[in-house]
C-alpha cells in the first residue's frame, strides 16, 4: 500500500514539473511577442509622428508661401493688383542618389540657377531645400520631363499688376514671400494685413478687394502725354497728377522714369511724392489769395513794379518786365515778382508762414502713401526769404503738396488732405478746413482763368473746358546759386474754372528748347502745352462736358466782385 501511495506521488511530482515547464514556456512566448509587437508598435508610433511631422512640415510650408492679398480695383473696378498661384520646385536632398546628375539635368532647364548654391543645397542631406520659385507653367512641364527623383512642387502665390508700369508708385509691389514692400501695397500691411497673416488668418480665403480712387483711364492718359512731353522736351523727369477738387481724391498720378512692378528690382521713387522741389511761378497762386485774403487788397489794388525791387543783397526783378503800376490781377497775369513780393511785404511779418502753414506746405502730406518726403523750408523767415518765398524759391516742396494745396484756392477754400482711397463729398465736408474765404476763391479762379485766355497760360488752352491755371518756371539750384541752362517748369491748373471739379498739375525736369518754342524752355511753351493734351484726354473720361460760348473770365469777375 506503501509502495501504492510512493507511486502515486512519483507520478504526481513528474506531472507537475511537466505543468510548471509548460506553463513557464508559454510565459516565455507570450514576453518574446510581447516584446516584438511592442517593437512594431514602437516603431509604427515613430514612422506616424515623423509621418505627421512631415505633413504638419508641408502645411506650414503650403501657409508660408500661399500668404493672400486683397484685389486692388480702380475706381471703376478695373483689377489693378491681384494673386496668381506659380509653380515653385522644391527638393528632398534625403532621397537624390546622385547630386551632380541631378545638377546637369536642372541646368538644361534652369541655366540661370546658382550651381554652386544648388550643389549645396542637394547635397544638405536636410528633408526639404527650395530651388526655385515664380515657375513658369512650361518650365514646369520641361522638369518634370527630366524624370528626377527627389524633386517636386507646390503651389505659390504671386502678385500680379496687370497695368504693369502705368501705376507703379502708387500700387508699389511687394516680395517674393507676397508682403508689401512700397506703395499701398506696404499701407495695406500696415494696417494689420500682415499681423492677420501671423496668426493664421487670410491665407487661403479670398479677401475683400481695395478699391482705390484711382481712374486707370486718367492714369493711363496722364502717363501717356508724360511719355510724350519727355521725349519731346528731352527731359531728365516727368510727373504729373490729378486731384478731384471736391474731395481730394487721387485720381491719377504719374512719374518718369518709373519700373514694373512685376519685375521690381529697377524700381525708381515717385518724384510726386518723394521728389522736392522750388516750383517757382506756381507759389504766386497762393502769394496773391494771401493778400486778397487779408483784406488789404483786390483785384483792382495798384502795385509798383516800375523798378527791380532790392530787398538786403537780393534784387528782383520781372522776366518780362513792363515797368509800371500794375493791378494786382495784372500782376498775376505777367507773373510780375516785383509785384508779387511788394503785396506780401505789406502784409504783417508772420501771415506768410502761417498762411503756407494752413496750407499744408511746412509739413509732410498725411496721406496713405508710406513713400512721402517732406518739405524743406528755410529755419529763418527773413524778409529776404519770404520775399522769394512768394514766386516759389527758398522754400522745396512736393508735388503732391502743391497740387493739394490747389484744392482750396479754386474749390470755395476748404484745404483736403489728398486720398488715395473712396471719399464722398459728405464726408469731405467734415474732414475739410477753410484756409480762405470762398470770396478769396472766385477771385483766384478768376485769375487762374484769366491767365489762360490772356497771360502765360494760352497754350493749356482746352475748347469746351475752361482751363484756368498759373505757369511756373523754375531755376534749378546748384553749388553757389541757381544755373541760367536748368529749369524746372510746371502748369498748375484747374477745370472747368466756373465750377472747378480737377486739379491738374504737370511738371517737366530740364526740358530743352526747341525751334517751335521759339528758343523758349519756359513753362507756358512746354507744361502749359502738355497739361491741355492731358485735359483734352481725360474730359470725356471724368464725365466733364465740353460748353462753349462763355466768357469765363467775366462771368467769375462779375461772381468776385459781387461779394
Amino acid at each position: 500500500m506503501m509502495q501504492q501511495e510512493t507511486s502515486h506521488i512519483h507520478v504526481d511530482g513528474v506531472t507537475k514539473t511537466t505543468m510548471v515547464e509548460t506553463k513557464s514556456r508559454i510565459w516565455m512566448m507570450v514576453a518574446l511577442f510581447s516584446l516584438l509587437f511592442t517593437a512594431i508598435a514602437g516603431k509604427l508610433i515613430f514612422l506616424g509622428f515623423q509621418s505627421i511631422s512631415k505633413n504638419l512640415f508641408v502645411l506650414s510650408r503650403h501657409a508660408e508661401i500661399n500668404i493672400r492679398r486683397p484685389d486692388f480695383i480702380d475706381r471703376n473696378g478695373e483689377i489693378l493688383a491681384i494673386d496668381i498661384n506659380t509653380p515653385s520646385l522644391f527638393a528632398e536632398p534625403r532621397k537624390i542618389m546622385d547630386v551632380e546628375k541631378a545638377i546637369t539635368a536642372l541646368l538644361r532647364v534652369l541655366p540661370d540657377i546658382d550651381v554652386n548654391l544648388l550643389r549645396k543645397k542637394l547635397s544638405s542631406g536636410r528633408q526639404f531645400e527650395s530651388i526655385a520659385r515664380e515657375l513658369t507653367p512650361r518650365i514646369q512641364k520641361n522638369i518634370y520631363a527630366l524624370g528626377l527623383p527627389g524633386f517636386g512642387f507646390e503651389t505659390e502665390t504671386r502678385r500680379f499688376y496687370p497695368a504693369g508700369e502705368t501705376l507703379s508708385h502708387v500700387v508699389g509691389f511687394v516680395d517674393i514671400d507676397n508682403h508689401g514692400i512700397a506703395g499701398l501695397e506696404k499701407y495695406v500691411d500696415m494696417q494689420g494685413l500682415r499681423d492677420l497673416h501671423d496668426a493664421g488668418f487670410g491665407r487661403e480665403g479670398n479677401l475683400e478687394p481695395v478699391q482705390l480712387t484711382i481712374d486707370l483711364r486718367v492714369q493711363h492718359a496722364l502717363r501717356d502725354e508724360l511719355v510724350k512731353a519727355s521725349q519731346k522736351f528731352n527731359t531728365k523727369a516727368a510727373f504729373g497728377v490729378v486731384l478731384d477738387a471736391r474731395t481730394g481724391e487721387v485720381v491719377a498720378m504719374s512719374s518718369l522714369p518709373d519700373y514694373d512692378p512685376n519685375h521690381p528690382k529697377k524700381a525708381t521713387r515717385s518724384l510726386v511724392s518723394m521728389g522736392t522741389y522750388e516750383m517757382g511761378s506756381v507759389f504766386k497762386i497762393f502769394s496773391l489769395a494771401l493778400g486778397l485774403d487779408s483784406g488789404k487788397f483786390n483785384l483792382n489794388s495798384r502795385v509798383d513794379a516800375k523798378t527791380p525791387l532790392y530787398v538786403g543783397k537780393r534784387r528782383i526783378t520781372d522776366f518780362h518786365a513792363k515797368n509800371r503800376i500794375m493791378t494786382l490781377a495784372e500782376v498775376f497775369k505777367f507773373s510780375s515778382n516785383i509785384g508779387t513780393a511788394r503785396i506780401v511785404l505789406a502784409l504783417e511779418n508772420g501771415s506768410m508762414k502761417s498762411f503756407f502753414s494752413r496750407l499744408g506746405l511746412l509739413d509732410i502730406v498725411d496721406t496713405e502713401l508710406p513713400e512721402v518726403a517732406p518739405p524743406q523750408v528755410v529755419k529763418n523767415w527773413t524778409r529776404s526769404n519770404r520775399v522769394t518765398m512768394t514766386y516759389g524759391h527758398s522754400i522745396a516742396v512736393t508735388p503732391l503738396q502743391l497740387a493739394a494745396a490747389a484744392v482750396p484756392m479754386v474749390n470755395g477754400g476748404r484745404y483736403l488732405t489728398p486720398t488715395f482711397l473712396p471719399r464722398s463729398q459728405e464726408e469731405a465736408k467734415e474732414l475739410g478746413r477753410r484756409v480762405i474765404s470762398p470770396a478769396t476763391s472766385d477771385n483766384v479762379r478768376y485769375l487762374m482763368r484769366w491767365n489762360v485766355e490772356e497771360g502765360s497760360g494760352r497754350n493749356a488752352e482746352v475748347a469746351g473746358y475752361r482751363v484756368g491755371g498759373k505757369t511756373g518756371t523754375a531755376q534749378k539750384p546748384i553749388p553757389g546759386g541757381y544755373s541760367d541752362e536748368k529749369n524746372l517748369t510746371s502748369f498748375l491748373s484747374a477745370f472747368p474754372i466756373d465750377d472747378p471739379r480737377y486739379v491738374v498739375l504737370v511738371t517737366l525736369d530740364e526740358p530743352v528748347a526747341l525751334p517751335e518754342t521759339h528758343g523758349y524752355r519756359t513753362a507756358g511753351y512746354n507744361a502749359a502745352p502738355t497739361t491741355a493734351n492731358v485735359i483734352r484726354r481725360i474730359a470725356p473720361f471724368l464725365g466733364v462736358k465740353p460748353r462753349f460760348g462763355q466768357d469765363v473770365a467775366a462771368k467769375l469777375l462779375v461772381a468776385a466782385s459781387g461779394r
